[in-house]
């Protein structure tokens, strides 16, 4: 099976590469190349930052009349994420870095030129060490004097240190949490004294509340007994009557209480001669209205005439007819106005 992609070109059999002519390119020509930012930057036109990795696409140039050792060196062209303005910088084969040249400010700058220069200055000694002895003599009482003046300075912080490690830390936070334990035991004491004292105001209250209500009682049931002559004491008779008509006597409670309320008809009134009351016998005999309402002379005189007339019996007759007749008529009422 033949390969996808051929990679292999074909050449034919009288080809001469000699024969292909070579392009004039410019020493200085650039290319474009994708490249990450080696350090930390910051625009000088826009003040933006832009950190150590950020990918761009730049140019790459040769640097011209610039070599170290024969390396040649390289410049890049980048612009600006927020601003766009062009930012430089090369290769620095000497430091093994990169040098910012213009558009930008490198971070960290200083901690760099710091290390450059202690690492001069050691370079200074030990060459002026190499030749004058003297020097070398000076340079060791400097570095004595150095090293006492640390160990005094340690000394001193170990004597902080055992200063501090005699605090008992421990005592401390257990004298704190028996004071915390204490307040918190009081606290709750309080509390507990309180409700009591809301307890006992409570029951004091209820007994006085308790209190008051019976004396409400009492009054009035002093002013019922006082005040029996109201209006409203039928109620509480009838409810008697009633009582006293459950054990039989229940025509008698409503009479009573009727004749409480409107009053009594066998009274000495104007309309007493008119109404008889009925009479409970065994024979149910009621007297009749006209009986009433004669007068008692006539009676009298009747009873004297019956008693010494017996000679005539035929009137006799008749008038006890009439009398009977108006009795049956007067009991018939009577019992009409009874019921009602």
């Amino acid at each position: 099976m033949s390969e996808r992609k051929v990679l292999n070109k074909y050449y034919p059999p009288d080809f001469d590469p000699a024969k292909i002519p070579k392009l004039k390119l410019p020493k200085d020509r650039q290319y474009v190349v994708r490249l990450m930012a080696p350090f930390n930057m910051r625009c000088k036109t826009c003040g933006e930052y832009i950190y150590k990795g950020k990918k761009f696409n730049a140019r790459k140039e040769t640097v011209q009349n610039e070599l170290y050792m024969g390396l040649p060196i390289f410049r890049f062209y980048i612009k600006c994420t927020r601003c766009l303005a062009e930012i430089t910088f090369k290769t620095d084969p000497e430091n093994t870095d990169y040098a910012m040249e213009h558009g930008a400010t490198r971070n960290f700058q200083a901690e760099k030129l710091i290390e450059e220069e202690e690492k001069r200055i050691q370079q200074e000694r030990e060459d002026e060490e190499l030749n004058n002895p003297m020097k070398v003599l000076e340079n060791r009482t400097k570095d004595s004097k150095m090293e006492m003046e640390v160990l005094e300075n340690l000394q001193e912080l170990k004597e902080l240190n055992q200063r501090q490690a005699l605090v008992d830390f421990e005592g401390m936070i257990d004298k704190y949490r028996e004071l915390e334990k204490r307040e918190r035991e009081r606290e709750k004491e309080e509390d507990e004294r309180e409700t009591k004292e809301m307890l006992e105001r409570v029951l004091v209250k209820r007994l006085r509340d308790s209190d008051s209500d019976s004396d409400r009682e009492e009054e009035s049931s002093s002013q019922s007994m006082v005040c029996a002559d109201k209006p409203t004491d039928i109620l509480t008779t009838d409810n008697t009557d009633v009582q006293e008509a459950s054990s039989g006597g229940v025509k008698r409670a409503k009479v009573e209480s009727w004749a409480k309320s409107v009053g009594t008809l066998g009274g000495r009134g104007a309309l007493s001669s008119l109404v008889v009351r009925k009479k409970p016998t065994a024979t149910d005999k009621r007297p009749t209205t006209e009986e009433a309402t004669v007068s008692p002379v006539s009676k009298t005189d009747s009873k004297t005439s019956m008693g010494d007339s017996t000679d005539a019996p035929k009137s006799s007759v008749s008038q006890n007819a009439s009398s009977s007749l108006s009795l049956l008529g007067a009991y018939s009422d009577s019992d009409s106005n009874d019921s009602e």
